[in-house]
């Protein structure tokens, strides 16, 4: 009973360390005459153990009928660019490999996930966008990067 507990907790406070994504527009590409149009959306997330660095990720939404209701699976396309928008500043000392964003793309085992990998011997850090699914994943992917200044290492853990 007790690990059931510190495991609830620990899938809890790992939820919370993802960053929310926020809209920031979107454009159709699939007229549908019942429910929304099938559509690529554009979103923007800050790392939220780097600060000084947004992200922003295209991904195709699933409309239609299904989509409306929550039952579609979305395409496993996906866009990721990470840039720098202000000082650099780390909280912590930040793993070589993290995932910093994570949802669904369909109503039970699919999900649209960004990594942030280090590269200490060129004081980088990489993102990579991808798409997983329970039975199979996908290999379409995307990966941008994030050069830190050379006078500021990256606190690895």
């Amino acid at each position: 009973m007790r690990i059931s507990h510190v495991a609830i907790g620990v899938v809890l406070s790992a939820a919370f360390q993802f960053a929310n994504a926020e809209t920031i527009g979107s454009v159709d590409t699939v007229f549908k005459l019942i429910g929304p149009d099938h559509k690529i959306v554009v979103e923007a997330f800050d790392d939220p153990k780097v600060g000084g660095v947004s992200c922003y990720l295209s991904r195709a939404k699933t409309g239609g009928i299904k989509g409306a209701i929550g039952l579609a699976e979305d395409k496993s396309d996906s866009s990721v660019a990470c840039r720098q928008v202000g000082a650099l500043s780390f909280n912590g000392k930040v793993a070589r490999t993290e995932e910093v964003f994570s949802e669904r793309a369909s109503i039970f085992f699919k999900h649209t996930r960004v990594v942030r990998m280090v590269d200490p011997k060129r004081n980088t850090l990489v993102y990579l966008v991808y798409s997983d699914k329970l039975i199979e994943g996908s290999p379409k992917n995307s990966v941008t990067a994030v050069p830190v200044p050379a006078n500021q290492p990256i606190p690895l853990q």
